[in-house]
């Protein structure tokens, strides 16, 4: 397979997809005199966090969906950022919370946790909503980068069962969450991480790749085999002014991959829809009780 076969798997379709099937329910609900809100909590200015906010902001406000920033300084005091997530559990016209991660050190993220309402936990912080992972039967929200990457070789009908999968990063919110969405979807999944032995060697025996460490265009085509299909979950500072992903999309394009995921462009904006979803969803919940 040649670098023009390869398919740029873009997130857009997905994103058109998904807000199409919100519309008649954000519709409903506004019809009703109910605005969905989201409030966003950030500590400190970090530029992807920056970024990430910006993107939800501007989709909730294309989608007619309320979004809050409260924002406080990163050395704000644990005590300030337990009041204000309380706070937000309390207020009935506030449907989801969503806690920006990483957290500075000196903040206990187990108190972080506890102190979100699991029916307002859209992006899957809090202990109840992790336990969804593990039994579906459970209501939580799934975390919505995970369940994007799921959505996303959905759309593109990359074949599931049986796949092979390596996710390379082993974080509770992307790479241990998609490992079990994973394997529900009947893949084979190998973790790896920092530790992994021969990594490069792993990595090119999957037949689908799913990139989440955290590191600028580290994985390039020596990681890949001809025909795999490449997902970059990362979003990294290019050094230009830019973003950038983990994935060397040039690289693994040359080495004959069937598909890659673009950074910007790819499951990023498939990631914000479905917590959009989820702020839906919560607020109807709402509704009923």
């Amino acid at each position: 397979m040649s670098t023009n076969d390869a398919i740029r798997l873009k997130g857009k379709p997905v994103v058109e997809a998904l807000e199409a099937a919100l519309q008649p329910r954000i519709d409903r609900l506004l019809a009703d005199g109910v605005t969905p809100k989201l409030a966003i909590v950030r500590m400190g200015e970090r530029p992807d966090d920056i970024a990430y906010e910006r993107s939800i902001v501007k989709k909730c406000d294309t989608l007619r969906i309320a979004a809050d920033v409260h924002e406080l300084p990163a050395d704000a005091p644990e005590s300030d950022l337990i009041y204000l997530l309380e706070l937000l559990a309390r207020d009935a016209a506030v449907h989801g919370i969503l806690p920006f991660r990483p957290l500075p050190p000196h903040i206990s993220l187990k108190r972080v946790k506890e102190s979100i309402k699991p029916s307002k936990d859209v992006d899957c912080v809090g202990p109840y909503s992790s336990a969804s992972i593990y039994d579906r039967s459970l209501a939580g929200f799934l975390p919505c980068t995970a369940e994007a990457v799921v959505a996303l070789l959905r759309h593109y009908a990359v074949p599931l069962e049986g796949a092979h999968v390596v996710v390379i990063g082993r974080s509770m919110v992307v790479g241990r969450a998609l490992a079990l969405l994973l394997l529900d979807a009947h893949c084979t999944v190998t973790i790896c991480h920092s530790k992994t032995r021969n990594i490069r060697e792993v990595a090119s025996e999957a037949d689908i790749l799913i990139s989440a460490i955290g590191q600028a265009r580290m994985v390039d085509g020596g990681y890949v085999k001809q025909g795999s299909f490449v997902i970059d979950v990362g979003i990294n500072d290019d050094g230009c002014g830019g973003i950038c992903g983990d994935v060397d999309e040039a690289s693994v394009m040359r080495q004959g991959v069937a598909g890659v995921t673009p950074v910007p462009g790819g499951v990023g904006g498939v990631t914000t829809a479905l917590l959009v979803r989820n702020v839906i969803e919560a607020c109807e919940k709402s509704q009923k009780n």
